[in-house]
């Protein structure tokens, strides 16, 4: 007996070909049907790491972690482990304006752009801006963020999804079938996420962030309506899908 789990909102080729012989498909998207047999679908969303569960916003120590002040907005920039390098060269392109903005950053370069991106911020020492190649405490990290930037992985977009945070997605070009604006598009039609283009954001990511990060209401919009998609548990339904199966 065979079940898959499709992460992404827009179905990978493998996964087109095997849902015949599927039991079951777990999926973390609406419009699944588009790819698969209703009947063999089950909603499930993507699990995700448990320690992000119990994340308090506004912890004290995650500010004191990041050496952050807890009266200031945060906007928090992740890339990946590898790095986004267009996210990093809208960061770096930007340096000016983010040091005046009064705003703080976490920014998360990647091991690849960490080097490039600490030189640029050498010039920024007295601002609130933490560069690192790697976050070990993303709980802390989440803690902190008022609003995120990101690329438009499922996983990610998973834990944004439980933690209702207002995030930008600027989805990666460099992935299977262009799956990531699909995925950041299925936010966005629902009000849940603002995206900006990999191609526009050394133009627009920056501006887009200091200009949320200062409508209160806009952030509470988009933070309720990203909360609404969020699927607990994933990872003890799709098990529970798969013991039903082996109880056959």
């Amino acid at each position: 007996p065979l079940v898959l789990q499709e992460q992404n909102s827009y179905a990978g080729v493998t996964n087109k070909l095997l849902a015949k012989k599927a039991a079951v498909i777990c999926v973390a998207y609406d419009g699944m049907q588009r790819y698969f047999p209703a009947r063999k679908i089950v909603k499930t969303g993507n699990p995700v790491r448990s320690d992000l569960l119990t994340i308090h916003k506004g912890d004290p120590q995650a500010y004191e972690y990041f050496g952050l002040s807890a009266d200031k907005k945060t906007i928090l920039v992740i890339g990946g482990s590898l790095g986004a390098r267009t996210i990093n060269q809208s960061i770096m392109a930007h340096m000016e304006g983010l040091s005046r903005s009064g705003v703080q950053f976490i920014w998360q370069t990647g091991r690849y752009y960490f080097e490039e991106a600490r030189k640029a911020a050498e010039n920024y020492q007295d601002s609130p801006l933490v560069v690192t190649d790697f976050i070990s405490r993303m709980d802390y990290a989440f803690a902190v963020a008022d609003v995120v930037i990101s690329r438009a992985g499922a996983g990610t977009i998973s834990e944004l999804c439980l933690l209702a945070k207002p995030v930008i997605l600027v989805p990666s070009p460099n992935v299977a079938e262009d799956h990531q604006t699909k995925n950041a598009l299925a936010l966005v039609n629902k009000e849940a996420a603002l995206l900006v283009t990999d191609a526009e954001a050394k133009d627009k990511l920056v501006a887009t962030a200091l200009e949320l990060i200062q409508q209160p209401e806009k952030m509470e919009l988009l933070s309720e309506n990203i909360k609404a998609l969020a699927e607990n548990d994933s990872a003890g339904r799709i098990a529970e899908q798969v013991l039903k199966i082996l109880n056959r």
